[in-house]
């Protein structure tokens, strides 16, 4: 089978195409012929190496990410034969090849008809999005600030928070496109983050401040929301795409705000019935169509490179898929 691995760090040209054997499911395994694979941001720091900084230090042989849609192949021991032959979606780790591995506890069943840019979005990025509002608190008629609400998870957070009640959507993104697309998906309010005085806007838009912040960036931008924050609001940290983590200064939360941080691993292991009834809810919501997935494009598997160039640019309007 091929598969696409990096041996050394460096830019995108690092990723190579190889012919590997095709593996076999160990204990609570499954392997999946692969027919997309959607990709994530975040190997793009991991394939940079030291260079990344301390937050995204990986071995190599590098292997990369991504949300696989495909059909079970086989099993391995203590996995219930049956899901053999089903259409699933999975979060793996070795994602970019003909077939994959992964753990068959979170698998997500693909719903009849569901396209291949949403149930890719089933494993990972509507839970997490779905989950970080909700360790926000978000409640009906509130006010939710949503940055880097173009990328594939933030546009399906602006969905979400709307579907949950929020009463009004505040969405940064960096391009005016961006801007109009977020808008599409559903923001009342479309903030350029790249403008100095973008808090600004934001309190002209929320003048009684934001009850909820989602943040994948880190650094400054966290930061800065903390000012928009009214009192008992709070921040909800997702990720670092900045590859910076700001301290929060303590007096930031004496004024009743306060801030949590979400990891779908660590999700997974804290609530595991709860974190699987999220990948159902979410499947639910995609399947009678409230809950789009944008894909900006879909390239095929040898072309990993591209897809790495498109991030690295930050160009992507949602989800980027790679097909076999």
């Amino acid at each position: 089978m091929r598969r696409v691995r990096y041996h050394a760090y460096g830019d995108p040209d690092v990723l190579t195409m190889e012919e590997a054997d095709i593996p076999t499911p160990g204990p609570g395994q499954v392997l999946i012929r692969a027919e997309a694979i959607g990709a994530n941001f975040v190997d793009t720091k991991f394939r940079r190496g030291p260079a990344a900084g301390p937050l995204f230090q990986r071995a190599l042989p590098g292997r990369l990410t991504g949300d696989v849609v495909g059909t079970v192949e086989a099993a391995g021991p203590g996995v219930d034969t049956r899901q053999v032959g089903r259409r699933v979606a999975g979060l793996a780790e070795d994602a970019f090849a003909d077939y994959v591995l992964t753990d068959a506890q979170w698998l997500a069943p693909v719903p009849d008809g569901l396209d291949l840019g949403a149930a890719s979005m089933l494993p990972m990025g509507a839970p997490v999005a779905l989950r970080s509002l909700r360790t926000g608190r978000l409640a009906p008629g509130e006010t939710v600030l949503i940055h880097a609400a173009a990328g594939g998870i933030g546009h399906l957070a602006v969905q979400l928070a709307k579907l949950l009640g929020a009463g009004l959507v505040i969405a940064t993104a960096g391009t005016p496109a961006k801007l109009d697309f977020v808008r599409e998906c559903g923001a009342d309010i479309a903030i350029d983050y790249t403008d100095g005085d973008w808090p600004e806007q934001v309190r002209r838009a929320a003048p009684r401040g934001v009850d909820v912040v989602l943040d994948s960036v880190g650094g400054e931008i966290l930061r800065r929301s903390f000012d928009v924050l009214n009192p008992l609001g709070r921040a909800v940290i997702y990720g670092a795409a900045g590859g910076e983590l700001t301290g929060v200064p303590v007096t930031d939360l004496f004024a009743l705000k306060s801030v949590a941080g979400f990891s779908l691993i660590a999700w997974r292991a804290a609530d595991p019935e709860q974190a699987r009834h999220d990948i159902t809810e979410a499947a639910g919501y995609a399947a009678s169509g409230r809950l789009r997935t944008a894909v900006h494009t879909r390239l095929p598997l040898a072309e990993a490179a591209a897809a790495h160039r498109l991030f690295e640019v930050r160009s992507q309007l949602g989800r980027i898929l790679l097909l076999t």
